[in-house]
């Protein structure tokens, strides 16, 4: 590590998925610190920001990275937020690392390089082993959706969940505990498995556990129903960057009825870029369902999927919904697609200066674009 003046007489260390992901051999994106035997004073005077509301966590003036105290936790009350903390110069290393959730990530790193593991993190890295630290795991019910989640990243180079780490989730799943979470928290991690390299694994083990019936009840009601959502969460169409977790969600809910997707989204306040490709993904779902042939696809049922979609105003959102057709029902995607570009060709203008306006306008612009779409259907 290289000098830093402003730690000069501080006990620093590199704590949690810093240490963890180098000893992986994975790309260190996130360093986080603990600074033992200090005080808030010292931290501000030497320019360090406050920045934690419930216990005292720094950024550093030019890295901006984040420096805590070493701090214990004590349960009192619900939830993850019910804790009492405890941050003074007593507090040891090792007491901090034991207040974390997983041995791998209870691991530190001293200046020089030395490998600080009280609970043996490096070990069960060795053994592709998730587990927890401490019998407090049962204190913080959002343990089970991080543990879940460390899985959805891992478990594609072999990691698992120790069966007494197991044993813990379902002890809390049953507690009644989960139920304290708040809806963002509990999004946050979902969002963030959404987007992991296995991120079916994540729910998979929610189910298992216990969890996914009392956070996601709409999506547990099924265990094969289940199974099959998940098992298409990597038949994603091609599309844009950084989209891929919004489709894992759409491909995810899009079997589930319209009043149980909305019950879902709503009680986990889906931000509304989910929610609708959920919706969209949704009603390209029942098009191929109920036209299981070509042949079988009417004008009206097409006009109804793009108008539901919102094709008129936001084009945009055709393709990637053709694509996912292409994916799961070849043989109807390039009706769709010819029907869809003849739809699109009517213009509104030339309705204009033909003399339609009003709710006259509305009604043959729709009958014209209807009748686009039956020719193109005919079309051999």
């Amino acid at each position: 590590m290289t000098r830093d003046p402003r730690l000069d007489g501080l006990a620093v260390y590199r704590v949690g998925g810093a240490v963890r992901d180098a000893l992986l051999g994975r790309p260190v994106v996130d360093r986080d610190w603990v600074v033992v035997g200090a005080t808030p004073e010292a931290m501000t005077r030497r320019g360090f920001k406050p920045v934690g509301r419930d216990f005292p966590v720094f950024l550093h003036p030019e890295t901006h990275e984040e420096y805590a105290l070493a701090r214990t936790e004590r349960k009192q009350g619900h939830g993850y937020t019910g804790f009492v903390v405890h941050a003074d110069p007593s507090v040891t290393l090792e007491e901090d690392l034991e207040r974390r959730d997983l041995t791998i990530n209870a691991m530190a790193e001293s200046p020089d390089g030395t490998l600080v593991d009280p609970f043996h993190g490096r070990v069960d890295l060795a053994a592709r082993r998730l587990r927890h630290v401490s019998p407090a795991f049962v204190e913080d019910p959002l343990r089970v959706l991080r543990t879940a989640r460390f899985l959805a990243r891992y478990r594609s180079l072999g990691f698992r969940i120790a069966d007494d780490t197991v044993a813990l989730m379902r002890r809390l799943a049953e507690s009644g505990e989960l139920a304290h979470l708040v809806a963002e928290r509990v999004w946050t991690e979902t969002e963030k498995a959404l987007g992991e390299r296995d991120a079916a694994a994540y729910f998979a083990c929610l189910m298992d556990c216990g969890a996914l019936a009392v956070l996601m009840p709409e999506l547990a009601a099924d265990r094969t129903v289940l199974e099959a959502a998940l098992a298409r969460l990597e038949r994603l169409p091609e599309t844009e960057a950084g989209t891929s977790a919004q489709w894992r969600w759409a491909r995810l809910c899009e079997s589930l009825d319209d009043p149980a997707r909305a019950a879902l989204q709503a009680r986990l306040k889906v931000p509304n870029a989910f929610s609708d490709l959920a919706r969209q993904v949704a009603l390209t779902r029942r098009l191929w369902r109920e036209a299981s042939t070509p042949q079988a696809l009417t004008a009206e049922r097409l006009r109804a999927w793009l108008d539901g979609i919102d094709a008129w105003r936001r084009s945009e959102r055709v393709a990637p919904l053709l694509a996912l057709l292409e994916r799961e029902h070849a043989a109807l995607a390039v009706p769709v697609s010819r029907a869809w570009r003849a739809a699109a060709a009517v213009s509104p203008r030339d309705l204009l200066d033909e003399g339609f306006k009003g709710g006259a306008l509305g009604a043959e612009l729709a009958r014209r674009r209807q009748a686009a779409i039956a020719a193109a259907l005919d079309v051999a």
